[in-house]
This record gives structure tokens, sequence and C-alpha cells, in this order.
């Protein structure tokens, strides 16, 4: 896959600050844009690992899971993300993926 140059400013930016949940979900968005959907799924888990609120990341995860194929995946990830977006008391992100969840169920 190839590597951009967002990609390489922020391997840059996470040098100087590696547990930066923005850095690490922007690196995933990265890496899915150019359909390196496995990567994006392994950024977007730093990601949470980080910072398990993020609930942005689970929608992505998922969403990268569903291209990859890997449908049962995507159903996990959206209801990790549902139930960490309840806990965060972020209803419109939960409902955001309750939607997406049902359009795959």
């Amino acid at each position: 896959m190839p590597t951009t140059d967002r990609m390489q400013k922020l391997q840059t930016m996470l040098e100087k600050d590696a547990a930066d949940p923005f850095l690490l979900f922007a690196m995933g968005m990265e890496h899915k844009k150019v359909g390196n959907t496995a990567d994006a799924v392994t950024w977007f888990r730093k990601t949470l690992e980080k910072d398990p609120g993020y609930c942005v990341a689970y929608h992505q995860a998922a969403l990268a899971y569903e291209d990859g194929g890997d449908v049962e995946a995507a159903k996990r990830t959206y209801h990790e993300g549902i139930a960490a977006a309840r806990k965060k008391g972020d209803n419109h992100a939960a409902d955001e993926m309750q939607a997406a969840l049902s359009m795959i169920e």
C-alpha cells in the first residue's frame, strides 16, 4: 500500500506523542482512505486503547471491517461502540452506530 505525505507527517508527530488519540485516529483514516483496511483497523484499535471513549474510532473500525468483507467483526465493533457511546453519554454517536448496524444485520 502506498504511504501518503499525510501518513509521513502523522508518523513524525506520533514520534513526539505516540499516545495522542487524534493522531492515532488520523493515521487510521489515512490507511482507510487508500484501501488498507487491515492497517486502518489496527490504528483505530490503538486509538481505543488510549481512549476507549473515542466513539468515532469504533464507527470507522466497523466501516473498515465492512470494507474488508468481515461483517461479523463489523457487527461486534458496532456493538462495542454503541456500548462505549452510551457509557460516555454520547447518544448521537450510539444512534449513528445503531443505524449502521441495522443496515448489516
